[in-house]
């Protein structure tokens, strides 16, 4: 098979990781502009520093989207499939970016994967789906909302006798650190799993082996390089959401949904599971900021962000399978 369908995929795969990039720069800095521990353009650059960085280090994420999701038939079949899913995903990015919802990149590509394939009569790897991604995709939000809540309370026991001003300014200084790591595990789940699509393109293309689930170094950096673009351009709309609309959060609130959401990141890149960096980090944002008060969170604009999640897999795999059903003639 010619060279330039894949090109196009990977021309589209970078699309979407673009607007990952600005969809997702809240997930790492929303916390520390709303506490003005950073200002906004320092936080999103040290954003992009810290996804380019963390790109290169998720590879097991890759090998899970390019591998046990789905199986890409050869041919022009199979080159569809994945512009359909990348199509899809992307349409449903710039939906949520629009109202300023922070849904989940990771289950839109998934959700789209999913979509274009039962579409084109592919396998699909339900079994595989459940256990790599549902499973994390229920737990990584239990396991943020008590993380953030645990360590927001070990905070405000350890620091009960700290006088508020200098205490303040020094949660201040750590969230450096924490929105680093933030955004070093986006850059870890993110900038992978569309270099997993890359890799099903190239299967279908016939210039990998089937069995064949490495990742080309080219295109972990390629990857890396373009979401850490998306990051630097932001995405504000959602910033706001993340950093005002559920909780007006402190240094010390915001140091520990950080902190909670890049232990949720690290540890589930490690097992090779895609999971959301926006449910991890909304999650650990309601649990920090509920230690105030049940009441402070504002549970209205709480329940707008959990049903643009539980739409995101339906509505991307939808619009993958429109876009398949489109094109497929044309092949």
């Amino acid at each position: 098979m010619e060279w330039w369908p894949a090109a196009l995929v990977v021309v589209l795969a970078m699309g979407f990781t673009y607007t990952n990039g600005f969809h997702d720069s809240a997930n790492a800095i929303a916390t520390s502009v709303s506490t003005r521990a950073l200002t906004p353009r320092i936080a999103l650059a040290l954003a992009a520093v810290m996804n380019l960085a963390g790109g290169f280090v998720g590879v097991r994420v890759a090998e899970t989207v390019g591998g046990d999701i789905v199986s890409v038939p050869t041919g022009p079949t199979g080159i569809v499939l994945c512009v359909g899913a990348l199509l899809g995903a992307t349409g449903w990015n710039l939906l949520t970016w629009w109202r300023g919802l922070p849904s989940s990149s990771t289950h839109a590509l998934i959700g789209g994967l999913g979509g274009a394939a039962l579409a084109a009569g592919a396998t699909v790897k339900w079994d595989s789906i459940l256990d790599k991604v549902v499973v994390p995709m229920l737990v990584s939000p239990v396991v943020g909302l008590a993380g953030g809540f645990a360590l927001m309370t070990l905070i405000l026991w350890v620091f009960r006798r700290a006088r508020p001003g200098p205490a303040v300014r020094g949660f201040r200084y750590a969230q450096t650190v924490s929105a680093a790591a933030m955004a070093f595990g986006h850059g870890m789940q993110d900038a992978s799993k569309t270099a997993g699509v890359v890799v099903l393109a190239l299967v279908a293309g016939g210039h990998r082996g089937a069995d064949d689930a490495s990742v080309p170094w080219w295109v972990l950096a390629l990857s890396a390089v373009v979401l850490s673009l998306g990051t630097y351009a932001g995405g504000w709309r959602i910033i706001r959401t993340l950093g005002r609309g559920i909780i007006h959060l402190d240094p010390p609130q915001g140091f520990a949904a950080e902190a909670s959401a890049a232990s949720v990141l690290w540890v589930a890149t490690m097992t090779g599971a895609p999971v959301s960096t926006t449910h991890a980090i909304t999650a650990a944002i309601t649990g920090a900021g509920a230690t105030r008060s049940a009441k402070a969170v504002r549970w209205g604009v709480a329940r707008s962000i959990v049903v643009a999640w539980l739409l995101t897999f339906p509505g991307a795999g939808l619009a993958a399978a429109l876009v398949y059903a489109v094109l497929s003639p044309l092949t």
